[in-house]
């Protein structure tokens, strides 16, 4: 959750340079940047705000992938208002020419004089380059400004760059008793259809939706973003352009059929498997699907080396799992699991049901799992319980 707030009143002195005023803009820039929740994917989401004399000149949000990054956006809004003005930007601007030139160079060329940069860029192209390139133009630059907002708001992006995987968020359905399906694995549907449109929200900022092969075998799903069902609470006027996550099947032995809708759908699906088998290989990837072998010492997919290929080679910044108990309970096992995003439905289901996590493992109390639960909110007449383990 974004808890930037923008304070109850503007700056108190025109052009002042203080603490009230970097926290007052940064929060701004930062309520801009999550308009591209859903848009910028694989690049992280940044607003800018450009400042003159105390009134906003300028602003601008990452809306696109390829396209100008917040800076430009604001700086094209300023115009020649942006000499001798301060820049309030969520993240350090880039320096290097990748889909788009370097926005240091265009911050230097309008003449900006200061810039607060709530976080530096963990991507080693830019990190304290960019800050650098800017202190050396003789621009007055200053760091830390609402840190910890801006790095909730690219939780997969930091991930990605930090430690060479995605950020990977857990969501489940549960019952009031803890069950998510019937021991016959009938589970549709356990939560109210506002809470499943809620899931197409995080469905939407994800880069990639991961399920077993016991879920496709049970469910069929599409794991795609329904578009329909998305709020439109961005602040615009209309939706952003909704990039389809890549489907991320976890199949050991290579079960699921070319059949599968999901291999049918627009997007791409990858599949990571323990087998080896060329034939059926052949055919689901005839059917569409990457196929990607990657077993470990126990003949299962391994998990960490899947993380790796997802961050590596797709660019996945957040990945969202919707698996049943098998498959969540590995990745928890593994240490893999960033978030969980539980919803709680208010029905009985009985011991026979299906638990959220297989984890034999755990025998003793103090073998148990602890969380940090950072909310709790009501969804239609469900409940969302959204909490990170420690590990």
């Amino acid at each position: 959750m974004i808890n930037a707030k923008i304070p109850p009143n503007p700056p108190l002195k025109k052009g002042e340079i203080g603490e009230f005023n970097d926290q007052y803009y940064m929060a701004r820039a930062l309520r801009l940047a999550k308009r591209g929740l859903w848009s910028t994917d694989p690049n992280p989401r940044t607003g800018c705000v450009i400042v003159h004399d105390g009134k906003i000149v300028g602003e601008g949000w990452h809306q696109v992938a390829g396209e100008p990054h917040a800076e430009i956006h604001a700086l094209s809004m300023a115009k020649e208002k942006a000499a001798g003005a301060t820049c309030y930007v969520t993240l350090e601007p880039c320096c290097h020419y990748g889909r788009t030139p370097p926005c240091t160079d265009a911050l230097i060329k309008a003449g900006i004089t200061r810039i607060v940069v709530a976080m530096t860029d963990p991507n080693p192209l830019v990190s304290k380059k960019g800050i650098e390139q800017l202190r050396k133009a003789g621009i007055t630059v200053n760091t830390g400004v609402l840190s910890q907002e801006a790095e909730q708001l690219n939780p997969g992006f930091f991930m990605r760059m930090r430690h060479n995987r995605p950020y990977i968020r857990c969501k489940l359905a549960m019952s009031l008793d803890g069950r998510t399906a019937m021991h016959s694995g009938e589970s549709k549907w356990i939560t109210s259809q506002e809470a499943r449109r809620d899931v197409q929200c995080l469905r939407a900022r994800s880069s990639a939706i991961m399920t077993g092969a016991g879920t496709v075998l049970a469910d069929d799903p599409q794991l795609t973003v329904r578009e329909e069902e998305l709020p439109c609470q961005l602040h615009t006027d209309k939706l952003p352009v909704i990039k389809q996550p890549l489907r991320v099947v976890v199949d050991t032995h290579l079960s699921i059929p070319p059949e599968a809708r999901l291999l049918s759908l627009p997007g791409e699906t990858v599949i990571f498997t323990a087998s080896y088998n060329k034939t059926i290989k052949a055919m689901l990837e005839k059917a569409g699907a990457s196929v990607i072998s990657q077993p470990n010492h126990e003949k299962q997919v391994d998990l960490q080396a899947l993380c790796h290929i997802l961050a590596e080679e797709y660019e996945v910044n957040e990945l969202q799992m919707e698996v049943g108990q098998n498959l969540s309970g590995a990745m928890l096992r593994a240490g893999l699991i960033d978030e969980l995003v539980i919803y709680i439905a208010p029905m009985l289901m009985g011991n026979k049901a299906r638990g959220l996590f297989n984890r034999p493992d755990i025998e003793h109390l103090n073998q148990h799992v602890p969380l940090s639960i950072v909310d709790i909110r009501a969804i239609g007449q469900d409940w969302r319980i959204t909490a990170y383990p420690n590990y």
